[in-house]
């Protein structure tokens, strides 16, 4: 018998805002919120971007402030926060030469080591030199285009480095601090009490970037710097890596001392490091696990290398579509007639508990990951390009989804978050693999969603994106239509497939299980199939007994009010991020041990040491 892990907390913040209570997911599905509901989303929000505080931060805005909420969200027109795409600061490299040579007099401090080999130098006072020469190679300040105009960006006026002392982190690693944040607070239980309960070594963090963090904080400063004249610090290595985000979770946010990894997949790392963690709940190898993405890519040399790959929809392709005037909001086009990806930042969380664990703590119920499977696509041609692999990632889903939950599930009560990157080729291929595998299972009209169409392709959060919008359709039962598109395009295979333009709402207990589906670069593809709540409930029932059942919805309710409370604090825009530099450090040197028991110091708990023999049978 295995261990479920159920989901029960998630926060994080994308291009549609805060994660937690569904918040983001509303964004996306707006315009089919009642009244109330759509000014509470718009009330939130504009606390977030900083256009309403304090008292003032709820109720019904203005149209002005409203349109102004609607404008500085999910996907649209790159704001110069960032850069400006069309005045892009690179060196242009010359030869510059003259008959007659060049005098010049400069700091004798900035002369280059060795000397040119035709430099004549003569010292002057003050510290100068006056240098004479026939040629000179140089680098001119100069300015281009890069024409990638969209992107998903956080909403304006929101910046994650001002919600804690975020000195010198990369904008990668305060969008972890605060995704990690806003999913511990949302699960409304001290997070002290979880840890006890657990046990230190039965805590997982898995967490990473896909690309490291590139921005001048990290190593894109650390790469540049030198080149560009300047110094290299002593934090952009360091900070730069791919598991930072799981590192400064463990250190920063959560305290942990529990096993910790961070899995890389280019576009599915989300998924890998999602699967680690089913896997240590399913095994008892951890009774917690915090899995989570953190990825802001929104960097010039970032945009500039997926553009030179032609990955991204750039203002010739829009233009093909739209004529002069481009509409930036749609650009991220899934099965649409499209022309590249639309790139976003963001970072996505959330923390699993087995089943046993969740129901002592009467935890909340979001759903709960029965599986992620993971397949690379055998040879290939191009690193980029699509294989088989991702057949066997989607079977194998379906195939164990419909071995939990029986035929009419898969069939009738399923849906898929696809990988939608708003490629033409991934239109094609992904489209085949769905229409192909929903006719082998029987499966009509199956609903197909694509979440980058709203905040763009977050890269190692991307099926972060994609887990939290489902557990929105779970909760409200509207499945997020492509709204960005007119109609599917001519090549996509969808005879078995529901792709809709427009929201559609079904009953939330008329929905089982979604399917996220990833596709990256290199061959890494993954799917997952994550049950909905009403269906965990009733396995947790099954197993525990309703005795045991009714007994975890008492200890339920309070911690839902403790959770509702950060939520009406974190709409008012008072997130108070979880942030403990050097707070509660373990003396090494008051550890308790022998040879049975490992003791920290400070009431951070024991961990046994006495273990079973897990090759019995061969000694």
């Amino acid at each position: 018998m295995q261990r479920l892990p159920v989901i029960t907390a998630f926060g994080g913040f994308n291009p549609a805002g805060r994660s937690s209570f569904h918040r983001g997911y509303k964004r996306m599905v707006l315009d089919s919120l009642g009244a109330d509901e759509r000014t509470d989303v718009l009330s939130d929000l504009a606390a977030l971007m900083g256009l309403r505080t304090g008292s003032e931060a709820q109720g019904t805005l203005s149209a002005e402030l409203e349109q102004q909420v609607l404008d500085g969200t999910l996907v649209r027109a790159l704001e110069t926060r960032f850069y400006d795409y069309r005045q892009c600061h690179f060196h242009q490299p010359a030869s510059l030469s003259s008959a007659e040579g060049f005098t010049f007099e400069m700091s004798a401090r900035q002369l280059p080591n060795p000397l040119p080999a035709d430099w004549q130098v003569e010292t002057l006072e003050t510290g100068r030199v006056k240098v004479r020469t026939g040629s000179l190679s140089v680098m001119l300040d100069s300015h281009r285009e890069i024409a990638v105009a969209s992107a998903g960006q956080l909403p304006t006026g929101f910046e994650p480095g001002e919600q804690y002392n975020s000195r010198f982190h990369p904008r990668g690693l305060q969008l972890a601090v605060l995704g990690a944040s806003d999913a511990v607070q949302s699960l409304g239980i001290d997070w002290d009490k979880v840890a006890e309960k657990a046990g230190p070594d039965k805590i997982s963090v898995y967490a990473s970037s896909a690309m490291s963090q590139l921005d001048p904080n990290g190593n894109g400063g650390l790469l540049q710097s030198r080149l560009r004249g300047g110094r290299v610090s002593s934090k952009q290595l360091a900070l730069g890596l791919t598991s930072m985000p799981a590192d400064f979770v463990n250190a920063y946010v959560l305290g942990s001392v529990g096993t910790t990894g961070a899995v890389a997949g280019a576009c599915a790392t989300y998924l890998y490091n999602l699967r680690s963690a089913v896997e240590d709940i399913r095994c008892g190898r951890a009774r917690v696990a915090v899995v989570g993405a953190a990825e802001a890519p929104l960097v010039p040399e970032v945009v500039d290398g997926y553009a030179t790959m032609g990955a991204l929809a750039n203002l010739d392709g829009l233009r093909k579509i739209f004529g002069d005037r481009i509409d930036f909001r749609r650009a991220s086009r899934p099965f649409g007639e499209n022309c590249g990806f639309t790139l976003g930042e963001g970072s996505q969380w959330v923390v699993l508990m087995d089943d046993a664990l969740a129901m002592e703590l009467g935890a909340p119920i979001h759903g709960a990951v029965a599986n992620v499977f993971v397949n690379a696509d055998g040879p290939k041609k191009s690193i980029s390009a699509p294989g088989p692999g991702n057949y066997l990632t989607v079977a194998r889903a379906m195939a164990e989804a419909r071995a939990i939950l029986g035929e009419q599930s898969l069939r009738e009560r399923s849906f898929v978050q696809a990988h939608g990157s708003s490629t033409p080729q991934n239109r094609v291929t992904e489209s085949a693999i769905f229409d192909r595998l929903a006719a082998a299972f029987d499966i009509k009209d199956w609903p197909v969603c694509a979440v980058k169409a709203f905040v763009g392709h977050t890269v190692a959060a991307a099926s972060g994106d994609q887990l939290i919008t489902s557990l929105g359709v779970f909760n409200r039962g509207i499945l997020p239509g492509i709204t960005t598109i007119d109609r599917v395009a001519d090549d996509v295979h969808h005879e078995n497939l529901a792709l809709s333009m427009a929201h559609v709402e079904r009953d939330p207990e008329s929905l089982d299980v979604a399917f996220l589906n990833s596709k990256g670069f290199g061959g890494n593809n993954a799917t997952a199939s994550v049950l909905a709540p009403h269906v965990t409930r009733r396995m947790l029932a099954k197993r525990h007994g309703q005795a045991a059942f009714t007994a975890y919805q008492a200890r339920n309710e309070v911690v839902g009010e403790q959770a509702a409370d950060y939520d009406a604090r974190a709409s008012r825009g008072d997130l108070n991020a979880i942030y403990r530099f050097g707070e509660g450090l373990i003396d090494e040197s008051a550890i308790e041990m022998d040879a049975h028991r490992l003791t920290l110091p400070g009431g951070a708990g024991a961990i046994s040491l006495d273990a079973d023999n897990p090759f019995a049978d061969m000694v």
